[in-house]
């Protein structure tokens, strides 16, 4: 069956997928690819064009910034390492302390953590950064972000109001010593100081350093939509930590990629509860005037872009997504009794659920195409997809 989402296939690519069998598999030894990202390799998902970056950053203003922490190899030493992990921090906007965004969040099965959500639910805003790192490391990363802002604003928790964090974690225990918590205050500092607004480091980077996705290599994707300047022009951008989903179950543009690659290898087949279940974190950004009840139902959408990539969110998978939106600003300590917000009705929506759903399928393509092959703790090995037989297969299945 002919797909109309892939596009650009070469000759040499087709000729490749008549000469590998359904079961091969990548094998151990293999060089390193050159990774790239999923419209490199023709993959085009969805109608709507992307922003000039692809990214989440295509939204004017936000910022996105990693620390990677990679060092030491062979045995597991709890508490020393082999250590695979890091801090992926998202700024919505600069000074989002007194110009908050408005937001909403979904949470599709909760085995996992995003600290804050209640006061997201409560106040309808983001006030802060938002910080993705792995499972045992939530607290530093809490202090790390309380440290950042109190640097900025002194007069946190004294003649200011306090904080509660936004950190999103995803197990990365399978390649790092997890119980050694090594993402530092600093670190998570350093993630801070260095986001900025441009391209977005991908895959096997910050948080993502860690992470298994679909049994191949996962970790940091993003994408962004633009939607016609008849349908608003507002963009909506998408960052992914995708720690999720199973072998067989992954789907790429709509082709049963993973039931044709072949079979996982033995670290991702464990079956130990909380180890190969995984989870995926989702954040959507969008210039659109949309406000908390808005954006939660745009955050509800993600999980369809989830969906599209094969997931089924699982027992053990924690999938959490925050939206919010940069149009308009909330302030601080309003003046007056009353302030003004732009607000989109609801009948205007349906293109930016479309971004939405877009943006977050092809964020996780692209944290798959753009992580690479990582030797973890007790020299266990997560392999990136290879995209030469990506390639073949997406080849093979879209020649009618």
């Amino acid at each position: 069956m002919k797909s109309s989402r892939i596009v650009s296939m070469t000759v040499i690519t087709v000729a490749l997928c008549c000469t590998l069998s359904p079961d091969f598999t990548v094998r151990a030894d293999e060089p390193q690819e050159h990774r790239v990202r999923a419209r490199e390799l023709g993959i085009v998902i969805g109608s709507y064009p992307t922003g000039p970056l692809n990214a989440i950053t295509d939204v004017s203003g936000v910022k996105v910034g990693h620390t990677t922490l990679i060092r030491g190899e062979g045995p597991l030493k709890p508490g020393e390492g082999p250590v695979r992990t890091g801090v992926t921090v998202v700024i919505p906007r600069d000074d989002v302390w007194h110009k908050k965004v408005p937001a909403g969040s979904f949470v599709l099965n909760g085995t996992g953590e995003m600290t804050g959500l209640a006061w997201v639910a409560e106040s309808g805003f983001l006030e802060y950064p938002i910080a993705l790192t792995n499972t045992l490391n939530v607290p530093r990363v809490a202090n790390g972000v309380m440290n950042w802002m109190i640097k900025r604003y002194p007069a946190i928790g004294i003649t200011d109001d306090t904080l509660t964090p936004v950190v999103a974690e995803c197990d990365d225990s399978r390649l790092n010593d997890s119980q050694g918590r090594h993402v530092s205050e600093q670190d998570v500092m350093a993630a801070l100081d260095g986001a900025s607004t441009g391209p977005v480091k991908e895959g096997t980077v910050g948080a993502g350093t860690g992470m298994v996705s679909y049994g191949f290599k996962g970790g940091i994707g993003t994408a962004s939509r633009k939607v016609p300047e008849k349908e608003g022009g507002y963009t909506v951008g998408v960052l992914v930590n995708a720690n999720h989903g199973r072998r067989p179950e992954l789907v790429v543009a709509g082709i049963p990629v993973g039931r044709i690659y072949g079979a996982n290898g033995p670290v991702t087949q464990e079956a130990r509860p909380g180890l190969s279940e995984g989870s995926i974190i989702i954040v959507v950004a969008t210039d659109a005037p949309l406000d908390s009840r808005q954006l939660t139902r745009l955050a509800k959408r993600a999980a369809l872009g989830l969906a599209r990539t094969g997931s089924t969110a699982r027992h053990g998978s924690g999938d959490f997504i925050l939206a919010f939106s940069t149009a308009n600003v909330i302030p601080h300590y309003p003046a007056e009794p009353t302030y003004s917000l732009l607000h989109m009705a609801d009948t205007r929506l349906n293109p930016l659920i479309t971004a939405t759903i877009e943006a977050t399928e092809e964020a996780i393509l692209n944290a798959l195409t753009m992580a690479t092959t990582v030797v973890g703790r007790d020299n266990r090995r997560i392999e990136a997809i290879s995209l030469s037989r990506l390639r073949a297969v997406l080849a093979h299945q879209s020649v009618p």
